[in-house]
């Protein structure tokens, strides 16, 4: 929200040497945001004034045209006589009013002005263009005035171009102050000051004579009044200072009528629609859409309609998006000359909507249809209901003034009653919540200020203010007691935390796997957990997946990603492409953090108080609605695993990084992870290890997969080519963790090393032959490494040879190498029995 200084001195007698800065420091000690304070006419320096042009000639021996102008400007420049300028402008004509600088004048951005030769002239001065000023770009170049401005006039007054305006960021509970009226009151409550209130009017009672309006859905909208205004003049234009406030506002003036709405919305806050009452067909009424029906906003766009969507209509259908945007088939007409009789014509009987709408219906039907306009904002934050009876009476008065238009005695009230909001409070509670003592006065005193009606001794019962929808509870009532006395007047104490609570062995793992994945090289990223479900299509992921199931926001940031995330992965390899998109190729990236899981019942739980801890069964009830959040870990590889160098070649990432990266995880959760082949969602079938760990019962447990993407995958999410990627279940991983993980014994004899090469049939996984060599080898089996891998004639088509190095130790003595070939030999043994294994060479 964009308050001018000026315009906010209308409301509040501010002391005279107030500047911007210092409002500004008041703002925020309240509270409000304020980011910036802009200076407009910032160096500006006249004389600047109205001049008449008297004449022009146009001077054809250049390349462009350039015209020679006599413009009368009174006695500004002290000799009465007409003023000689040079212009390249050709939007003013003889006898219009445009604004001159004069010598020894300065323009914004340090641009003196004299006297100087030009094209064969000496131009005394210049005609101004907008730009030039530091207003909005005009489209036609030179500002053409209205004609009842006097020549010799002082252009800085008129075209207020001195002021500060500050740039408010409106917090969404805060959508009070997206007006003046709610600035103003925030500034005369920080200065102790009297408001004075533009919706204070005299408004009159509704009747049976105004525009017909039918509710068909009072939820939607509890509130409607329509006025009505005849016999507008065609012709008439918003005055400067009302296209001045409505730009230093940071909107474009359009038409008188359309001008009128938009400055009375910026002052009390509520949004308002003028439509042209020779369109309209029959009453108005507000209803829900029809599923698919068709309607055109003023912004040319043709929009299917959902049937949550609140629209205005008359007899020939929808007429508006309520609360959002007029539509096209009543917009008000431009004024145009008819070529008969030379008359203007244009809009001359409108109809003044101030309605007040649900918010979150607004909201979703701005997000629905990507439409964010100045009237949504305001709606979906929370309008004062009760001011919409004297929006329509401003708006009423600023026609007939400025329009020449006529009242109607007609008035249209439309009401849902509704009861009072009455909140109980404990006198001493900001107290207790802020830990400093205000007193019952105190209390009493700041929430008559924020607008509250308030009665009662120890327990006080307060009625807030129609205008201050976000006050619903104790806690609202204290945060505006406590923000009105000053955040900075709160004592700081250090939080007591009890004695003797650590890390939990989840959070302890969690902090294990982060560091030893970071010391093989992964660089942590942190992804956002919203995702949009197709990209379990571009994952490739079957229809019946548990990964589709997933957790919809209800107030999603962004409308492209309303679920929460069920893995990992797709916001990993978002990061992985960005990065890779920027130039940053070799890339080795992991994540650990929350996925949701949905129920098959979303469960619902009561909101406990925030004064007091939950009790037991509270949380117990919480913790029941939420979804399931299993704690993941994954990493995604691409490019070069190892750089090249002058020590030697370098090796591209691969599936097998990937499985040794979950390998590393679970060493650090002391684990044996199985790994076996298998075919799953984004990975490749033929590279692809399903990740498992053996329970308490023997058998195993699947917790992952890693190995390479499939290139369909890799193409849809626009991966570099033989992507890696790994992600597992840490929860599961740590739950099959048989206690505290037990520190390893360090045997003091040396070790017994026998390699052994064995054949077996290509399809055979090598850890399938690795369990057979542990279950073999017994205890004495320290450990064993694969170190080749070989295929060719020597050992036959469909076959390989594994070779591995098998370390063997004994505790409590030196082994004898009769010892270590019987160990081998069993381990061989057991190989030949369930992988049909077989020495090579015998």
């Amino acid at each position: 929200m964009r308050v001018p200084l000026s315009w906010l001195r209308e409301y509040v007698d501010l002391p005279a040497g107030e500047t911007g800065r210092d409002v500004q420091a008041k703002l925020v000690d309240a509270g409000l945001e304020v980011e910036t304070v802009e200076q407009l006419g910032a160096g500006l320096k006249g004389p600047l004034v109205v001049g008449q042009v008297l004449a022009i000639e146009e001077l054809t021996e250049f390349r462009k045209p350039i015209r020679w102008c006599q413009v009368d400007v009174g006695t500004a420049n002290g000799t009465g006589e007409p003023q000689n300028l040079i212009c390249g402008a050709r939007n003013f004509d003889v006898g219009d009013k445009v604004v001159v600088v004069l010598p020894g004048a300065v323009l914004p951005g340090d641009f003196p002005i004299s006297a100087r030769k030009t094209y064969g002239k000496t131009s005394e001065g210049m005609i101004c263009s907008g730009s030039e000023l530091g207003l909005p770009d005009d489209a036609d170049g030179i500002i053409v005035l209205p004609p009842e401005h006097a020549a010799g006039t002082d252009a800085i007054e008129l075209l207020e171009l001195v002021d500060e305006v500050l740039d408010i960021a409106v917090t969404p509970d805060r959508g009070y102050c997206l007006s003046m009226r709610g600035v103003a009151r925030e500034v005369s409550t920080a200065y102790g000051l009297p408001l004075r209130d533009p919706a204070l009017l005299d408004v009159p009672a509704p009747n049976e004579y105004g525009y017909r309006v039918k509710i068909e859905d009072p939820q939607g909208c509890d509130r409607f009044t329509a006025r009505t205004v005849t016999g507008l003049d065609p012709e008439a234009r918003s005055p400067i200072w009302l296209q001045r406030r409505l730009q230093k506002a940071g909107m474009r003036p359009i038409s008188l009528a359309v001008d009128i709405t938009n400055y009375v919305m910026l002052e009390l806050g509520q949004p308002l629609h003028a439509y042209d009452r020779s369109r309209i067909d029959g009453p108005i009424g507000v209803r829900r859409a029809i599923q698919g029906e068709k309607f055109t906003t003023l912004d040319g766009a043709h929009r299917a309609l959902d049937r949550e969507d609140l629209v205005i209509t008359d007899n020939s259908g929808p007429i508006g998006l309520a609360g959002v945007m007029g539509g096209a088939n009543t917009e008000i007409a431009d004024t145009a000359t008819d070529p008969e009789t030379g008359e203007a014509r244009g809009t001359t009987d409108v109809v003044i909507e101030a309605a007040h709408f649900d918010p979150v219906a607004i909201a979703r039907t701005s997000r629905r249809h990507k439409l964010s306009s100045e009237a949504s904002r305001r709606f979906e934050r929370g309008v004062d209901p009760e001011a919409a009876a004297a929006a329509a009476q401003r708006t009423v008065d600023l026609l007939v003034l400025l329009a020449g238009g006529t009242a109607e005695a007609g008035v249209t009230a439309v009401v849902t009653p509704a009861e009072p909001r009455t909140i109980t409070i404990p006198a001493d509670h900001p107290d207790r919540v802020a830990g400093i003592r205000y007193g019952r006065e105190t209390v009493v005193r700041r929430l008559q200020q924020v607008g509250c009606d308030v009665a009662g001794q120890d327990a006080l019962v307060v009625t807030p203010p129609s205008w201050r929808t976000d006050l619903r509870d104790p806690n609202d009532l204290a945060e505006e007691v406590i923000r009105l006395e000053g955040y900075e007047n709160l004592p700081s104490t250090l939080p007591r935390p009890p004695a003797g609570r650590g890390l939990t062995e989840r959070q302890r793992l969690h902090r294990r796997v982060g560091r030893v994945l970071a010391g093989a090289g992964y660089v942590e990223a942190l992804n956002y957990p919203f995702i949009s479900e197709t990209v379990f299509d571009q994952l490739g992921l079957d229809a019946d997946d548990s990964c589709r199931r997933v957790v919809r926001l209800v107030n999603p940031l962004s409308d492209e990603e309303p679920a929460l995330r069920t893995a990992l992965l797709p916001g990993l390899l978002g990061a992985l492409r960005r990065n890779h998109g920027r130039g940053a190729h070799d890339l080795a990236l992991f994540e650990t953090g929350l996925v949701f899981r949905a129920g098959e019942q979303p469960g619902r739980a009561a909101i406990p108080a925030v004064d007091r801890r939950p009790a037991d069964h509270q949380i117990a009830e919480l913790n029941a609605a939420l979804p399931d959040q299993p704690r993941h870990v994954a990493v995604a590889l691409a490019g070069a695993r190892e750089q090249a160098g002058w020590w030697g070649k370098g090796r591209p990432a691969d599936w097998a990084d990937a499985v040794e990266a979950a390998r590393g995880v679970a060493r650090e959760a002391g684990v044996d992870l199985v790994v076996r082949k298998a075919q799953y969602g984004p990975w490749h079938p033929g590279r692809c290890a399903g990740l498992h760990v053996r329970t308490e019962a023997g058998d195993t447990r699947l917790v992952g997969y890693a190995g390479e993407l499939h290139p369909r995958v890799v193409k849809a999410l626009g991966l570099p080519e033989r992507t890696a990627a790994m992600e597992l279940d840490l929860d599961r991983l740590e739950s099959a963790v048989a206690g505290p993980v037990q520190a390893p014994h360090v045997s003091t004899f040396p070790v017994a090393t026998q390699d052994v090469a064995l054949v077996v049939d290509a399809d055979v996984p090598a850890s399938e032959v690795e369990a057979a060599l542990h279950e073999g080898a017994g205890e004495l089996l320290e450990s064993l490494r694969l170190f080749d891998v070989f295929t060719g004639e020597q050992i036959g088509e469909g076959k390989k040879s594994l070779a591995y190095a098998l370390r063997f130790r004994a505790s409590d003595r030196t082994l004898t190498v009769d010892e270590a070939t019987a160990a081998r030999d069993a381990a061989v043994a057991a190989a030949a029995e369930r992988a049909g294994a077989t020495l090579r060479g015998a």
